[in-house]
């Protein structure tokens, strides 16, 4: 616990919760709500532009003066394949024509990476949110040296140990072990490579022994239990995504709300059909179409998600939510629906049971 007291100290928390950067659904106000409770909140921005970065940050920064952590994708520059494009389209044109919807014409590369993207970083030495993390890979040595002259503190998200490794020689401060169960994307740098498949508590194990930072626990954590049994297996903190959600603070829509409520055993899976990279999410229509496809032929990431964002726009105008992402970690079923102070009061209560 040493090592917990040592990170909450020197972010100034008081509990070793964190709220995991989810893309549309993280919000300022669902941030700064767990950073004011004793927690860490965190904003997404993988997904925002450098002004919409901007507007999110000063929009938290004047709902708390507490820590706060911005996530950002460090995937590498997708490579374009027209043939793969096309095909990824034409093998998706018959859902667009169950909305009388026509498939876009061409693909566009629509989440720029932090590693092709100067200024969100000149934006974070301007602004300096007290943490960033980064979400696929991590940036140079010099990017993170940069940083961390601001006295921003850094940390990434690792899925195995090779991993956990480059962050560590990285320079970068804490490591986040994201385990097999956790919703929404794979952290992994290379998505050729074999997954490992560790799961959060496999991982953490595996790290404490081999890795001298701080190390974050993510991935099907939900209640005060789960963090305990994170910290006594070395993690520093735990991370909790899914258990978020339901909070009205968040921007999770009232159809996603009303899936998550509906779940009760573990029904998610991972896939790489919806946006390119493995991720984790509520079976639905759209999880089951591409499960058929050959995933090797996969446009890149972010690059496959346009015509899938595309897609589930029709099919929401015609009143399906069946081609949405709705991500979620395997144990979706244990989420409550409350205030997120609560539900991090809560957590601190379960925790120290």
């Amino acid at each position: 616990m040493n090592n917990s007291n040592a990170f909450l100290q020197r972010l100034g928390l008081r509990y070793p919760i964190i709220q995991a950067p989810m893309a549309v659904v993280s919000t300022p106000a669902l941030a700064a709500a767990v950073s004011e409770a004793g927690g860490l909140g965190s904003l997404a921005l993988g997904a925002s532009s450098v002004e919409q970065a901007r507007q999110l940050i000063a929009q938290t920064q004047a709902l708390t003066n507490k820590a706060f952590n911005v996530n950002v994708f460090c995937h590498l520059t997708p490579k374009r394949s027209q043939a793969n494009e096309q095909s990824w389209v034409d093998y998706l044109s018959p859902q667009f024509s169950l909305f009388n919807a026509q498939p876009p014409e061409q693909l566009g590369e629509i989440y720029l990476s932090f590693l092709d993207n100067p200024e969100m970083l000149a934006l974070f030495l301007e602004m300096k949110p007290p943490v960033v993390s980064f979400h696929f890979n991590v940036p140079s040595v010099e990017v993170i040296n940069q940083l961390k002259a601001q006295g921003i503190y850094t940390m990434a998200a690792a899925t195995n140990l090779q991993e956990a490794k480059v962050i560590e020689q990285a320079g970068i401060d804490a490591i986040v072990a994201q385990g097999i169960e956790a919703g929404g994307h794979r952290g992994m740098f290379d998505v050729q490579a074999p997954d490992d498949e560790l799961t959060t508590q496999e991982l953490v194990k595996l790290l404490a022994q081999h890795i001298h930072l701080p190390i974050i626990a993510t991935g099907g954590i939900m209640n005060g239990q789960d963090i305990k049994a994170a910290l006594s297996n070395g993690a520093a903190a735990a991370q909790l995504g899914t258990a978020f959600l339901l909070c009205p603070e968040s921007a999770t829509n009232a159809r996603y709300r009303v899936k998550l409520k509906q779940q009760t055993v573990d029904n998610t899976t991972l896939t790489a059909a919806i946006s390119g990279r493995p991720a984790r999410g509520i079976v639905n229509s759209f999880i089951k179409t591409g499960a058929q496809y050959d995933l090797s032929k996969l446009p890149d990431y972010p690059i496959a998600y346009d015509v899938g964002k595309q897609l589930n726009a029709a099919a929401i105008k015609s009143g399906s939510d069946e081609y949405a992402a709705h991500w979620a970690g395997q144990n979706v079923a244990k989420i409550r629906e409350m205030p997120a102070a609560e539900l991090v009061e809560i957590l601190v209560k379960e925790l120290q049971a």
